[in-house]
């Protein structure tokens, strides 16, 4: 089998400090204190296991606190697993915190340049892909200043028009993106949904369960950290529904 994302008993585990009290709390307290139990962690993710095939388009749902963001994270790298192998044979193109990358002093065809070349393509084919990203953009005119002046809109839009022209292999996406005014918003989504169908393989973290059972080969639902349920879209989203007492308020 051809896997691009491999989780294998994937556990996370965050500490849970307390404050250290003030003198003055520290004596009024004491007994409290004397009492007070260590500090302790709370695990965020427990014992995972699952795997993405190439081109799948994989769902996952969960209510907040569930572990959603720290999967994405350890995916994406930026932190790790405490126990458990996270394998990725794919370089990812993350569509979370869309423009972290740019340096305000920089003009949009220079972040264009830098971001374009992060990605994974090379300094001509981003200079190949230049004027489709500025068009799709919308930026027009502005597109030869510093981004700084740029509205967080002209940011966002930016940011996104490069991520999809840069040939994603592994889209990782929290929420299906609606970026800028309704139009750009529309744009945007159809770009992203013509990606996913045209066979890019995804990790897609949402609380759109309409869009999760249209879009999503196969559903993961995290709960507590683990996993409750997961396959077909429809028949993991209705027990999610069920689950959270929510059955009534249909994905429909």
């Amino acid at each position: 089998m051809n896997y691009i994302a491999e989780i294998v008993d994937v556990w996370k585990k965050f500490p849970l400090r307390r404050e250290r009290p003030g003198f003055k709390e520290f004596v009024v307290n004491l007994p409290k204190f004397v009492k007070r139990k260590p500090n302790c962690n709370f695990w965020a993710l427990k014992g995972l296991n699952f795997n993405v095939t190439k081109g799948e388009c994989l769902g996952i749902i969960g209510k907040n606190g569930a572990g959603k963001s720290t999967l994405l994270s350890l995916l994406l790298g930026t932190i790790y697993p405490t126990r458990g192998d996270i394998k990725v044979s794919q370089k990812i193109t993350p569509l979370l915190d869309l423009g972290a990358g740019f340096h305000p002093d920089l003009t949009g065809r220079e972040n264009i340049l830098i971001n374009g070349v992060l990605l994974g393509l090379t300094r001509d084919e981003v200079l190949e892909r230049m004027e489709d990203i500025i068009a799709f953009s919308e930026i027009g005119e502005f597109i030869d200043i510093p981004s700084r002046t740029y509205s967080s809109g002209m940011y966002l839009r930016l940011a996104f028009s490069i991520a999809v022209f840069t040939d994603p292999k592994l889209l990782l996406i929290d929420e299906i993106l609606g970026v800028g005014d309704e139009n750009f918003k529309k744009k945007s989504s159809d770009a992203l949904i013509q990606l996913i169908k045209g066979g890019v393989t995804t990790i897609m973290v949402s609380h759109d369960l309409k869009s999760v059972k249209e879009i999503c080969d196969r559903v993961i639902w995290l709960n507590g950290g683990k996993v409750e349920a997961t396959g077909e879209p429809d028949k993991v989203v209705e027990a999610y529904l069920k689950g959270v007492g929510m059955y009534n308020i249909t994905a429909n």
